[in-house]
Order: C-alpha cells, then sequence, then structure tokens
C-alpha cells in the first residue's frame, strides 16, 4: 500500500482495525420486521443503492489505485479480517507457515465457484497472484516472492527469499481469485467485465455516474462474520458517484440512496437526529499528518521539527475541523494498527504537548530568531517561511488554517497553497515542497517501513542508518511479541525525531436508511449478504 493524501481506502488499507462500532445487526433468520420508523417491513429483493466516496479508476482491482465497496466485492481472497481486525479463513480454510518464515501454504475450499460457474482450483490462484506480481502498482506488497507453486488442486504454496510478516495483511486484502475464463478471453481489459468469486457480479458501469452489480445468489462461501449463511436478500446493489455532498445529502434524505458512505463531519448532528436513519462510525486505519519535506535545508535541523510538533495544538483541528469526529494521535501509529503501542504514544504526548515558549526556545537554539521586529523568525537573511501544500478539501483547508494560525504564535509564517491531488503527488514526490498535509492509511505496522525504509521514502524524505535495521526487524519478524517490541523500538525512534507531525485519526460515519441487518467496519467493509430492504 502506498501513502495516500485523502479520502479512505480500506482499500488501500491493509488490515487491522482494533476499534470498531458495528450498527444495525439483525439475525440472517428472523422475521420480517418493522423498520426503525415504523413503517414498512424488511424483506427479500430490492436494489440497495450507495453514494459512494468516489468512482473508482477501474474494476480490475489488480490495477487500480482506489480499492473500496464499489470496486473489491466482486472478488474474495484467500483470508479476511473480521469486524475486529483479526485474520479468518475465507477461500482458504486453513493456512501455514514454515519454521523458517519463507514457505506458507493455504488449504482451498472445495465448494468456491467464480461468477462464470467455474469451480475454482489452485491453479486459478496461482494464476492471479502471479498476474498480481506482474502488473499491479502495489506489487511491492506481497514481498520477496520466489515463487507461487499448486501441488493439488487445493492446495497453494508460496515461497519467499526471506521471512515476510506482512504477507497475511497482503493476503488478506489483496489476494483475490480472479475469474481464468474471463482473463483468457479479456486479458487487460479484465477490468471491461470483470469476475470473481465474492459477493456481488458485475452488471453495467456508466462512466462518472455508477456501477451495478447483482447480488450472487449462489454465495455460500462468506466469512464467518457474516451472519446469513444461505442465499442472500438483495437481488442488485448500485453504486452512485456523486461529486457534490449537498447532492448527496439530498438525495439520501429523499430515499433514493440508502447508504452514505464518508459522511463529511458538518452533517454528522444532522443525520443523528432524523428518525429512521442509522449511523456506523469506525476509526480509521491510518493518520493525516503534517510532512516535512526532509531534504529541505530548512527542516534538517531536529530541532526545527521538534520545535514545530510542540506549535501544533490538535484539539481545534479535532473539535472545529473534524466535528469532533477524529481521535488526536501523537505518535507515528493509530491505535487501529497492530503494532500500536500506548508507551511511545503517551511519550510523544508528553514530549508534544502544546508549549509555545518551549518551541520558540528550541527555534531560537537553531538559529531562527526574528531581527527586524515584524514577528516573523529569520535565519541568514531569510524569513521562516514555508510554503503548506493541501489539497482542495474543504476540511483539510480548514486545518491548514489552524495549523497556520498556531505556527505564526512561534514566529513562522506558513503560506497555504491549495491544488489539486496529482500536483500535490508530483511535487511531493520530487520533494519539490515545504510541507504537505497528508495521510497513509495501511493497516500493517510495515507501512512505516514503506514511509521511511531504505528507497521507499518518496514522501517525507526521511531515511535513518539507525533507523533502518529496526524497520527491517519489523518486517522479517514472524513471532507476533517479538514484531511488536521492533515496531515499539522504531516508534520511540520516530518520536525522537520528529520526521513529520503525526494529527489525528478521523472517524469513518457511514449514515443508512431504510434497511435492515447494516453492518460495515473498516477491516470488512458493507456485509452485503445480511442486508435487507424494508418496502413500505
Amino acid at each position: 500500500m502506498k501513502e495516500t493524501f485523502h479520502g479512505l481506502k480500506k482499500a488501500f488499507s491493509l488490515l487491522v482495525t482494533c476499534s470498531v462500532i458495528l450498527a444495525g445487526c439483525s439475525s440472517a433468520g428472523q422475521p420480517q420486521t418493522k423498520s426503525q420508523d415504523g413503517q414498512g417491513v424488511a424483506g427479500k429483493g430490492g436494489t440497495l443503492v450507495i453514494a459512494a466516496p468516489m468512482e473508482p479508476d477501474t474494476l480490475d482491482t489488480q490495477l487500480s489505485t482506489w480499492v473500496d465497496d464499489a470496486n473489491m466485492r466482486m472478488y474474495d481472497n484467500l483470508l479476511a479480517r473480521d469486524a475486529s481486525g483479526k485474520i479468518v479463513p475465507h477461500l482458504a480454510e486453513k493456512y501455514s507457515v514454515s519454521e523458517d518464515g519463507k514457505v506458507w501454504t493455504f488449504n482451498l475450499r472445495k465448494d468456491v465457484k467464480y461468477h462464470s460457474g467455474e469451480p475454482m482450483t489452485a491453479e486459478h490462484i496461482k494464476k492471479s497472484i502471479e498476474r498480481f506480481v506482474a502488473i499491479s502498482p502495489n506489487k511491492s506488497l506481497i514481498g520477496p516472492l520466489v515463487k507461487v507453486e499448486a501441488p493439488d488442486p487445493y492446495t497453494v504454496k508460496i515461497t519467499m527469499s526471506e521471512p515476510y510478516a506482512p504477507f497475511l495483511s497482503t493476503v488478506s486484502d489483496f489476494m483475490g481469485a480472479l475469474d481464468p475464463t474471463r482473463l483468457d478471453k479479456l486479458g487487460d481489459k479484465f477490468g471491461d467485465d470483470p469476475s470473481g468469486t465474492g459477493p456481488l457480479i458485475f452488471k453495467e458501469k456508466v462512466r462518472g455516474a455508477s456501477v451495478s452489480y447483482k447480488v450472487n445468489k449462489e454465495y455460500r462461501w462468506s466469512p464467518e462474520f457474516a451472519e446469513n449463511k444461505g442465499e442472500p436478500y438483495l437481488d442488485e446493489v448500485m453504486f452512485r458517484f456523486i461529486k457534490d455532498d449537498d447532492t448527496k445529502m439530498l438525495e439520501f434524505k429523499k430515499g433514493t440512496i440508502q447508504v452514505f458512505q464518508q459522511v463529511p463531519p458538518h452533517f454528522v448532528k444532522e443525520l443523528e437526529s432524523m428518525p429512521g436513519v442509522g449511523i456506523a462510525k469506525n476509526l480509521d486505519i491510518g493518520i493525516q499528518y503534517l510532512g516535512f519535506n526532509n531534504k529541505n535545508p530548512m527542516f534538517q535541523d531536529v530541532r526545527v521539527r521538534q520545535a514545530i510538533a510542540m506549535a501544533v495544538d490538535r484539539d481545534p483541528i479535532v473539535q472545529y475541523a473534524m466535528n469532533g469526529l477524529a481521535k488526536p494521535v501523537f505518535g507515528p501509529l493509530p491505535p487501529t494498527i497492530p503494532g500500536y503501542s500506548e508507551k511511545v504514544e503517551n511519550i510523544a504526548k508528553e514530549m508534544y504537548a502544546r508549549d509555545v515558549a518551549k518551541s520558540k526556545q528550541l527555534l531560537a537554539e537553531a538559529g531562527w530568531t526574528d531581527t527586524n521586529g515584524d514577528g516573523i523568525l529569520d535565519k541568514d537573511g531569510k524569513p521562516f517561511s514555508p510554503e503548506l501544500l493541501v489539497a482542495g478539501e474543504p476540511v483539510l483547508q480548514q486545518i491548514a488554517q489552524i495549523l497556520q494560525s498556531q505556527l505564526k504564535e512561534v514566529g513562522i509564517d506558513l503560506r497555504i497553497n491549495v491544488t489539486d491531488l496529482q500536483t500535490l503527488r508530483d511535487r511531493a514526490t520530487k520533494a519539490n515542497h515545504d510541507m504537505a498535509l497528508l495521510m497513509y492509511g495501511l493497516a500493517d505496522p510495515d507501512i512505516l517501513y514503506l514511509m521511511f525504509g531504505k528507497g521507499n521514502s518518496r514522501r517525507l524524505h526521511y531515511e535513518n542508518a539507525e533507523l533502518e535495521p529496526l524497520l527491517v526487524k519489523g518486517r522479517q519478524t514472524t513471532d507476533v511479541n517479538e514484531r511488536l517490541q521492533a515496531y515499539e523500538a522504531v516508534g520511540e525512534f520516530l518520536v525522537k525525531e520528529s520526521p513529520w507531525v503525526p494529527l489525528y485519526s478521523k472517524e469513518v460515519v457511514t449514515a443508512y436508511r431504510d434497511v435492515e441487518g447494516f453492518k460495515t467496519s473498516t477491516s470488512t467493509g458493507i456485509i452485503f449478504q445480511d442486508i435487507k430492504l424494508i418496502k413500505k
């Protein structure tokens, strides 16, 4: 998973969510029941309409740079995640790893069929994995793969050149089974008419407007966290791509949309007060952060980086910009990612609690003083006036303005540059910037290797010879406790060095109406097989 700049990615979120709220749970076998407002009953059939956060670039998830419910639910992975983030069986009913940590063996279910009707075999999984390695922009996530074998029709063996602990995360999120019949027929055009083994079957895509799916009525191999093990209740699911949030809100109120994903913070209170509307809040996998270009001489003195961290107050960012729908984060990992350490978080919180006086002191020690009395620090005749790149989201712009005000108190003149996402990405990658508001969305602690490991730091441009062996140990240690200890050491190092300023982990809010049995989390996505529409 690469760093993302805004938005969500379960999808590009690898794994483990520890803090999840499930909403509207129901028993798969229960009789028809009345809706929350007392009108109508829930039953079989109908089309569930979802306002999706954005339109995927392709329905071929091996080529996509954005993966979420709208394009990933045609496929099943070898393993899955339950709502708490625990890895559970899916297409593979069990798995094991060799003592040296290099060979992974997956034993497949024998009752799985593709949408074309062809039974799934180990050879098909082998073909899907080899294609992922060949074409995916995220192929580095699979690790140091040597070979994939199918010794019998229901066994897959994957050999690595060295131990690679994040591999289970990749298997849980990206190792989907692609329909071999469709692959042979379409090749690189697979995304035009995709097919897998998942709960949704592709029907139609209208570019710029929607993508529609039929519900897989033969689906009997749902993960254990789905309550309904029989025929799904829905007939179809449509994802609509509406760019304007006000229009989404209006359509949701009218009832033409039943699910509103990634509700903007300023709509939440109104939706919570509406009769018949349910709200699911899930702490996101990943954090929003203020990123330095650590190649820039302005930020190469650790005292400057620490001073900026001390100048930041997260509370107004969370309370005003995020309407309280976020959790302040001081350390490198949020509590939704394994490897999170309360010890590291407390060290960071104590070290970087807002302290304007200490911030000014550190800046002065680094040579930044106000020589002309204009309130702005300067050094060697140049003012401390860094540019902050921000994507054009209103919430991010508001956060930038809060940061601008806070940094001004310590004598830093922060200049805000609102730009498009592609320009932001290009400039950050080329280190042609000072600072940027960024986020990451990978739920395995290996995200820290992908952000700071040798040759990988393409946004923050920070690599350190002392940090590198700690990061490598974290990704090569398959023992859970040893791996957690490794990332605690990584966390303590990053807190001291402060190559960025972690800000918060947001609550992802989903609103729903006129449905029964609705459940979602940042690990599972929407569990379609449990949903019934309420017919009025």
